[in-house]
């Protein structure tokens, strides 16, 4: 019997109100997301600015309110809940802010930011406990007991990044969505937090949502990886294998996009590098057919469902494919 999946998200949809010219608009920044993720996997989902992956991650989160979908962890229904389930569940399911500064107070110590879960959710039974689990944490993502008593601004971008991380597993949780944890660091330290990310998995048994829009980072820490595009996953599979063999335009287009030194690269006839469409010039159809060198009438007219290719287990929506 297959068991349940630790998180199941279903025909999620987020949109945000923008006023332009006068009116007031719903612009979806997901629209119709499903995925899952199991216990002990590591999930990355990617795309450039502005596809919606950090929107699913806050929805779920319920940092922002969907408008429509399911999102049930272990079971329960995450965006209904209320009272103590809901603040187990924001126990059980944590989240690393991609500007590790602006997510940290600045008026607070180091120490007061770890443990602020804690004490809001009774997780201590002494101020000695406190100090010890603080401490713990802190030498978890490798900076000294000693960080506690400093203040943000005394710190490095990678430090503070590693306090936002220390921050998210105190207490430990099930779940750490991770969004673009390292996107604002040195190349140098990335490989560090990148590394530190993958010890915690190991050390405290977490699963984890990676988000990124650099596919090379998602192929070196996820176990599967969801492409998105405005909103919706056009490819979903094993990481190594969608890497190895991408199948949407889109995913092409990303694949060719990792910097190579010294490598004389080649636009594949399959792809090409072009601004993405305005949200509020949406295509009727595919979102991805003006870009696309591919897109035919069908696509324009008729947008593709994510479907199975073949006996793969690779999710792809694409009518040419």
């Amino acid at each position: 019997m297959t068991s349940l999946p630790l998180l199941d998200v279903q025909d999620l949809k987020t949109s945000f109100s923008v006023r332009r010219a006068g009116r007031t608009l719903r612009v979806p920044a997901v629209d119709g997301v499903s995925l899952t993720l199991a216990a002990g996997e590591v999930l990355g989902i990617v795309g450039e600015s502005g596809c919606g992956k950090t929107t699913v991650g806050r929805s779920v989160m319920r940092l922002a309110k969907a408008d429509s979908g399911k999102v049930l962890f272990a079971g329960q229904d995450v965006l209904h809940a209320e009272g103590a389930d809901l603040n187990q569940m924001r126990i059980d399911i944590r989240m690393v802010f991609q500007d590790p500064f602006a997510s940290l107070n600045p008026r607070r110590t180091i120490g007061h930011s770890i443990g602020e879960a804690g004490d809001i959710n009774g997780a201590f039974d002494s101020s000695l406990e406190r100090a010890e689990k603080i401490a713990a944490s802190l030498t978890a993502v490798g900076l000294d007991p000693s960080f506690a008593n400093r203040f943000p601004h005394e710190l490095s971008g990678g430090q503070r990044q590693r306090v936002g991380i220390a921050r998210a597993v105190l207490p430990v949780p099930k779940i750490v969505i991770a969004d673009e944890p390292v996107s604002a660091l040195d190349v140098s330290v990335q490989a560090q937090v990148l590394n530190l990310l993958m010890d915690l998995r190991e050390d405290l048994n977490l699963s984890m949502i990676f988000i990124s829009h650099d596919i090379g980072v998602i192929g070196f820490v996820s176990d599967r990886v969801a492409v998105m595009y405005m909103g919706r996953i056009v490819e979903s599979d094993d990481t190594k294998a969608l890497l190895a063999a991408p199948a949407h335009p889109y995913t092409k287009a990303l694949m060719e996009a990792i910097p190579v030194v010294g490598a004389d690269r080649r636009i594949l006839p399959s792809t090409q590098v072009s601004e993405p469409p305005s949200q509020f010039q949406r295509a009727s159809g595919c979102a991805y057919a003006p870009r696309c060198p591919l897109a035919t009438a069908e696509c324009r007219e008729t947008a593709p469902l994510l479907r199975p290719l073949g006996a793969t287990g690779r999710l792809v929506a694409c009518h040419n494919i």
